[in-house]
């Protein structure tokens, strides 16, 4: 999992970064486990752009991931390792004894030939999915559900790693990446380890067409457009916003408060702010 450079020989290439992929074991993904993706990111049924600043991006095929974890004690056998074009992290394709084939979020540490397992009665040891209440203090874990049997919800980025650090009734607290501290129910599953591939937040993009093969288009400025685009556009020559910053359909920006209070928040214990 390290980092590889390139020689200056262009613009783009000075600055540009990539993983070295040290960690993949083949570049041929499970045909089973694979469908195709509708190239219409950012567009309605009609084609009209709906979300600003995304594209279509490279052509690519979605892996379908076991965020469940829901093959209850039966013995999995890693069996590949690879590059995941939809997510920042590798996947695992993992072999059941029962003769199913299921690609997880693979971890650090987590190598070809490893034995998974998932259950209450699992060894806590790297890959393997418990109940979270099952899981000793202090152990770090991703994938983490917030409704039973739900599928994992939290911490599934590259690096990304939440800390069990406490247990109360039917609750356990955990201590999320952004530092936020959360009550999840003991019945929700998660996954003990550390995400792979950490290296990735330092990867340097190095130009802009890189990031439209990501299905990200430039965002242009509100005072750079004209007063029918924009709210801050118009004016001659570099002109202020003039009143309240605001997004492209009048609604307040930079500091106001847009977000509406969630069921959930009840189960905060400490915000990430």
């Amino acid at each position: 999992m390290g980092i590889r450079k390139f020689n200056p020989t262009s613009p783009g290439l000075r600055g540009m970064t990539i993983s070295d992929f040290s960690e993949i074991t083949t570049d041929k993904s499970e045909k089973s486990l694979t469908k195709s993706l509708k190239g219409s990111t950012g567009r309605n049924n009609r084609g009209i752009i709906t979300c600003q600043h995304k594209g279509c991006g490279h052509k690519r095929n979605y892996r379908l991931i076991d965020f469940k974890r829901n093959k209850l004690e039966v013995t999995g056998t890693v069996k590949t390792i690879e590059y995941d074009p939809n997510r920042n992290v590798r996947i695992s394709l993992v072999f059941y004894a029962d003769g199913e084939k299921r690609y997880i979020l693979s971890p650090v540490d987590l190598k070809v030939g490893d034995k998974i397992q998932s259950g209450p009665e699992s060894e806590i040891k790297v890959g393997n999915a418990l109940p979270i209440g099952c899981i000793p203090l202090g152990t770090i874990v991703h994938n983490i559900e917030l409704k039973p049997r739900r599928g994992g919800q939290l911490v599934r980025s590259a690096g990304g790693g939440a800390q069990v650090m406490a247990k109360e009734g039917e609750y356990v607290t955990v201590k999320l990446p952004s530092s936020e501290m959360r009550m999840i129910h003991k019945n929700c599953y998660a996954t003990i380890g550390v995400l792979g591939n950490i290296d990735y937040k330092n990867i340097s993009i190095g130009k802009a067409g890189r990031k439209r093969w990501m299905g990200i288009k430039p965002t242009v400025r509100g005072v750079a457009k004209n007063a029918v685009d924009h709210p801050h556009g118009g004016g001659e020559g570099k002109s202020p916003i003039g009143g309240q910053p605001q997004t492209p359909w009048g609604k307040p920006a930079m500091g106001y408060k847009t977000r509406g209070n969630k069921p959930s928040d009840k189960y905060i214990v400490r915000k990430r702010k």
